[in-house]
């Protein structure tokens, strides 16, 4: 019974669930859409780290003033030696006031218009230095990392240079190069690669394999296009951090080489230069304001750089979008 009523209800079923498409030219043109943006969810996450903005407003209103602080009414000249116009004395360590804002050193020179001549210096360092690092050294981590047959002689290279230590080939060159700006840059480009070459190159090894990359390979895909489109943008994340790295890193490296005598000669101001000189002063207590202030500009700098790359690094991995 109950198999003759299913029997004589089947058809009718059958008719209601499968219709006749009918079809239409509209719906068939009509195509998905989708308004996501890589680069734009990278900014709307990293705009939602309150610190982060608010260093990074810091940190262009700091490099703003850098570069027009040289043609600002009332600005004095870095490397003039002011003397007393009563004594012809000159004014030597002069604390803060309001004609000397950051005070004097210990021959007489302005320390507001040093300390931001030497920011412009020390930033206009990292700065060649980190572009250099950043492109060769991820140009080099990439080719070492996916081109196998160049791995071994790109490690041998690392390895020589490498086993050096950094601190002896870069008083080498300083000491074989007369010192000035440029040295202090050809000789931190030596050595400042290598650490993003072997970043990016382990990076690469990691997923050069996968099977995306196999088949662009399979299908005849160039070597250089396929490390632009299918390895580096994986990795922009961690790249961005390293790079933001870069600047302030180097920095640090110009401040250590002029504390151990192998800076930029003392004419050139730079946050190295007034580090050192501050550092000399620093057992008198009314003159530790030598080295509280191009301190306090160099910690600004180095902190700015490290928050905003770690924030743009989380914001640039797209598991953090939505």
């Amino acid at each position: 019974m109950a198999t003759g009523e299913r029997g004589a209800i089947g058809p009718a079923e059958d008719q209601s669930l499968f219709a006749f498409a009918q079809y239409d030219e509209q719906a068939a043109e009509r195509t998905g859409y989708s308004d996501y943006s890589y680069w734009g969810s990278t900014v709307r996450v990293f705009l939602k780290n309150r610190v982060a903005v608010t260093l990074l407003v810091i940190m262009v209103s700091l490099l703003a003033f850098t570069v027009i602080q040289p043609v600002l009414p009332g600005q004095k000249n870095p490397t003039k030696i002011y003397t007393d116009a009563a004594t012809g004395l000159q004014i030597r360590n002069q604390a803060p006031n309001r004609e000397y804002w950051f005070g004097t050193n210990s021959i007489g020179q302005d320390l507001w218009a040093r300390i931001w001549s030497g920011t412009r210096t020390s930033l206009l360092i990292g700065i060649f230095v980190g572009i250099w690092e950043v492109a060769f050294g991820i140009g080099v981590g990439a080719l070492w990392g996916y081109v196998r047959r160049l791995d071994l002689a790109i490690t041998e290279i690392y390895n020589i240079i490498n086993n050096i230590p950094t601190t002896i080939l870069l008083m080498l060159l300083t000491y074989i190069m007369r010192p000035s700006f440029q040295t202090m840059v050809i000789a931190m480009c030596a050595t400042g690669w290598l650490g993003m070459a072997r970043f990016v190159r382990n990076q690469i090894i990691i997923i050069r394999d996968r099977e995306y990359n196999l088949a662009s390979r399979c299908l005849g895909t160039p070597t250089s296009r396929i490390i632009l489109k299918n390895l580096l943008p994986y990795l922009v994340s961690v790249i961005v951090l390293r790079m933001a790295l870069a600047i302030p890193g180097t920095i640090g490296w110009e401040v250590f080489l002029t504390y151990i005598g192998l800076g930029l000669p003392l004419h050139i101001p730079s946050l190295g230069n007034l580090v050192n000189e501050g550092r000399q002063a620093m057992m008198s207590p009314s003159l530790r304001y030598q080295l509280i202030f191009p301190a306090a500009v160099l910690s600004v700098i180095t902190i700015s750089f490290y928050v905003l790359g770690n924030a743009f690094s989380d914001a640039a991995d797209p598991r953090n979008h939505f």
